[in-house]
């Protein structure tokens, strides 16, 4: 299958890229054809543009600067999203890159009267999300109710994608990453990996 990772974390050392290292060979290993966007080394620009603004409800959406990340998307039969959590949302970079390429004639079309939204990511078929926050396990389910979680899999995916499994791994506490806990971790984004046929 066609596989996309996504990978958003500033630092090229970080545990975000070590994870996105792991699900790339996971999937390479099956047998999938994987292509990586890096959005921090590619020099991604997370800002919508005035013409792509213009345009988004125009008889058509203006991706000249998407062509890349829009192709991709649409081909994507498995997206593999890996970012840190920070202040309990998408960093900065990954929700510029969902602003700017879920867009209309890409991940949906307006619905007529600007009713419900029309999904056209129906090649996706999973969709894995792994991420790290430096707070505990309790904070982030108990206290926050999973914001992130919520707005992945219910506000994006199930609206531009209904058909797609999800899935969402979190590595709580990723300011004391234990080597025991990591592999842990990697062994757990290995095995959901593994669940894609």
């Amino acid at each position: 299958m066609n596989c996309l990772v996504v990978l958003s974390h500033p630092l090229p050392e970080s545990l975000n890229r070590h994870f996105a290292d792991i699900a790339m060979r996971e999937l390479a290993a099956a047998g999938h054809k994987v292509t990586l966007l890096d959005l921090y080394r590619s020099e991604f620009d997370p800002r919508l543009t005035p013409a792509e603004r213009g345009s988004y409800y125009g008889e058509r959406f203006d991706e000249t600067a998407l062509e890349l990340h829009a192709q991709a998307l649409r081909e994507a039969e498995v997206l593999v999203l890996v970012f840190p959590t920070w202040w309990f949302g998408l960093p900065a970079m990954l929700k510029g890159w969902v602003d700017r390429v879920f867009a209309p004639g890409i991940a949906f079309d307006h619905g007529s009267d600007f009713g419900p939204i029309k999904p056209l990511l129906h090649n996706l078929r999973h969709v894995v999300a792994v991420t790290t926050l430096g707070s505990p396990w309790w904070v982030d389910r108990l206290v926050m109710r999973r914001p992130v979680r919520r707005i992945l899999k219910w506000g994006l995916f199930k609206a531009c994608a209904p058909r797609a499994s999800f899935a969402m791994l979190p590595f709580y506490a990723a300011e004391k990453p234990q080597p025991q806990r990591v592999m842990r971790f990697t062994d757990a984004i290995r095995r959901q990996l593994r669940k894609i046929g």
